[in-house]
């Protein structure tokens, strides 16, 4: 009974290495494609004392066609801020859909936005999803806003906001 065992777990593996040297490797095709859209964003406001805040937002992303790099920027628009984030991002691209990426840029704030309300360096870890057979793009990420606030009680504190909407992919 052991001898039969063996010979199949032999066979077994043998099979397996036989797979793995004529395997051929997966090659990650990137995301192609430029995109402008508008979602919603979720963060703490300042003024609110830790008080969850909604935003509208506007985002845009130009993919430099030849490198994983794009360049990105969102505005976040609430009833009394305005914030402006752009980012330089490297793209992981997955699959021909799927594009998870990290962003490092600024957000330049007003006061009581989503992501603070000043100047402060900002990391944007995201995905964006291309639908298939469309020109539709689903993104999320998240925005982290170092040193986010001037002043008060929150004076050198991070501001987090989280993102998604739809684009349109030219």
């Amino acid at each position: 009974m052991s001898v039969r065992l063996a010979l199949g777990t032999l066979a077994a593996s043998c099979v397996s290495a036989l797979g793995l040297f004529l395997a051929q490797p997966a090659l990650a095709q990137p995301a192609y494609g430029s995109y402008v859209g508008v979602g919603g964003s979720l963060g703490v406001e300042s003024d609110d004392d830790g008080q969850l805040d909604l935003a509208g937002v506007v985002t845009g992303r130009y993919d430099v066609l030849k490198a994983p790099i794009s360049f990105r920027a969102q505005a976040f628009i609430d009833r009394d801020s305005l914030a402006i984030v752009p980012t330089v991002s490297y793209d992981f691209p997955i699959t021909w859909q799927l594009e998870p990426y990290v962003g490092a840029g600024l957000a330049l704030a007003t006061d009581g936005s989503v992501v603070g309300d000043g100047t402060s360096f900002v990391i944007q870890p995201g995905v964006d999803y291309m639908i298939p057979n469309s020109k539709l793009v689903v993104f999320g990420n998240a925005i982290i806003a170092f040193d986010a606030y001037n002043g008060g009680e929150k004076d050198g504190d991070a501001a987090v906001s989280l993102q998604t909407g739809v684009g349109w992919r030219f």
